[in-house]
């Protein structure tokens, strides 16, 4: 695949890697290296020497030992899906992008040890689907599922809408294999559930970001796939009402609530105006939605009966204002589609500039009149949207435009707004970046509100995998 001379300073140090990965593992020249060098928003458009394709964990391995050697720099990427610019090269073209996304193999499948051994470069919904071959279930489930890769779901410690049940990327992997710096392997592929050892290495390497390594396969946890999904779609007055319906529900259904997503009325109109396919699911328009899923072990298991008494309840109390059930697994996943169809739907209203926060779930509503009073502040008109996982406080707090403002003069305010609505964040005790990471993107922030002592322990880590400083810099730190 390489289709162009490369430049001086890199020639012997390609010809090496083409030595070790083939012509197939080598792409180069501008136009073939287009979709590896820009992230999908188009903030961020790099450069790169070259791009590599190893196709197994030794050539990964023996790439980045040749780079270690050279002192070349190496930007990992999985799926490229990344929001934060974290798996772009920056622009100064002496970076290589190594690409794991022919690392696609799924090892094992231990169906009894509910776990499932996958390379990096293997995409998501694959994961999902071969768990499911095995009557199990992979719960990690987020919008760029078709396409983003699990080595970049381990990197960014990726969240998605299950978390509440099921935890995080950090919660999901049980053992890793890693290639570091230097281009030593390491062998951490272990199924284990209890191994009190020494230090938990990686989790060093989940949410790093490729900044200590290069993970190249997982042991990851399965599930027992739910024999009963209850999901539910329901108005409430205010966000106050969801954090209190959220309780309720959690008790009712003796804690088997998977997804309870907060989305507000505008958001869910620009999703009915412009995309044919969504719907609205309740016959009046009401201020607030939520998305609510069970799982449960048994077929009617009851799970049913539970939340409709919950809901019928707190309707009675007037903190439900209407709500329909999910009658067929058709009118399920259009329930998910209008959810998932949200990010979409921002697009065709102009700029929109965007946060991906955590507070604690109680703090939630204070932290929505907060930042949605300091936007419409900073500019006025601006239309707020936040919506997102309310089960574990994790609001994607995006700002469209005002209709009548210039869509660059609106986005050149982004920094100045995400300043100003990360300063409300930590002034609830939350996170400036809740599942998309750090990247380019939120450098500067990270640094701001981070502790002396905590970016000094991640710089001694850092220095201590990477002395070199060739692992993904100017990522994190």
């Amino acid at each position: 695949m390489s289709s162009q001379a490369i430049t001086e300073p890199f020639e012997n140090l390609h010809d090496q890697i083409l030595d070790v990965v083939g012509e197939e593992g080598v792409v180069a020249g501008a136009e073939a290296m287009a979709r590896y060098l820009a992230e999908e928003r188009g903030r961020y458009v790099g450069r790169a020497a070259f791009v590599v394709r190893p196709a197994n964990t030794q050539e990964v391995a023996e790439v980045v030992k040749l780079c270690h050697a050279a002192g070349v720099g190496i930007v990992p990427q999985g799926g490229n899906t990344s929001l934060v610019g974290g798996s772009i090269p920056f622009e100064e073209g002496d970076e290589i992008v190594l690409s794991l996304e022919r690392l696609t193999r799924i090892r094992e499948l231990d169906a009894e040890n509910f776990t499932i051994t996958v390379e990096a470069g293997v995409i998501l919904q694959q994961v999902q689907e071969a768990a499911a071959e095995a009557d199990r279930l992979f719960p990690l489930s987020l919008g760029a599922e078709g396409s983003c890769r699990i080595g970049g779901n381990i990197a960014t410690n990726a969240g998605g809408v299950q978390v509440l049940r099921y935890g995080n990327m950090r919660d999901l992997v049980l053992g890793l294999e890693v290639v570091l710096p230097d281009g030593r392997v390491w062998d951490g592929l272990r199924g284990l559930r209890k191994d009190n050892t020494g230090y938990d290495l990686k989790q060093l390497f989940i949410a790093a970001e490729g900044t200590l390594g290069v993970v190249t396969a997982a042991v990851l946890k399965l599930y027992s796939r739910p024999r009963e999904v209850v999901t539910a779609f329901a108005a409430v007055p205010d966000p106050e009402t969801a954090v209190a319906l959220l309780s309720q529900v959690r008790a009712a259904s003796g804690e088997q609530v998977t997804s309870f997503e907060l989305i507000p009325r505008t958001i869910l109109e620009f999703a009915t105006r412009h995309l044919e396919h969504c719907k609205d699911p309740l016959q009046q328009a009401q201020p607030w939605y939520l998305l609510i899923e069970l799982f449960g072990g048994r077929p009617d298991g009851g799970l049913r009966e539970a939340l409709e008494e919950c809901l019928m309840a707190a309707y009675e109390d007037g903190q439900v204002l209407d709500a329909a059930f999910a009658e067929t697994e058709t009118q399920r996943q259009e329930f998910w589609r209008l959810r998932e169809s949200l990010t979409e739907a921002q697009k065709f209203e102009g700029g929109s500039i965007k946060h991906d926060v955590s507070v604690p779930v109680s703090a939630v509503p204070a932290f929505l009149r907060e930042a949605t009073d300091k936007c419409q502040e900073l500019v006025p008109d601006c239309r707020p949207v936040p919506f997102g996982h309310l089960g574990d406080g994790n609001i994607h707090f995006n700002v469209s435009q005002p209709e009548a403002m210039d869509r660059e003069a609106f986005l050149g305010r982004w920094e100045e707004m995400n300043a100003a609505v990360h300063d409300i964040v930590h002034r609830h005790r939350g996170s400036i970046s809740a599942e998309h990471g750090i990247g380019r993107m939120k450098l500067a922030e990270n640094a701001r509100f981070k502790s002396e002592v905590e970016l000094e322990m991640m710089r001694t880590l850092k220095q201590a995998f990477d002395p070199k400083g060739i692992m993904n810099r100017g990522k994190v730190l």
